[in-house]
């Protein structure tokens, strides 16, 4: 697994989770944060998928 890529996502979640606790979870920032972090995790997943064929 790309470490790089999980302190990435990792980091993007509690920056969501911040957002969304003084935004509201349904403000454009944190639905913003969510679909990068999304797009991270299915990158994540893609790469995890090459590695283990």
């Amino acid at each position: 697994m790309n470490n790089d890529l999980f302190e990435q996502i990792e980091m993007l979640r509690r920056k969501m989770i911040s957002v969304g606790m003084s935004n509201g979870f349904t403000s454009k920032e944190t639905i913003i944060l969510s679909e990068k972090l999304d797009y991270l995790i299915n990158l994540q997943l893609r790469l995890q998928g090459k590695m283990s064929a």
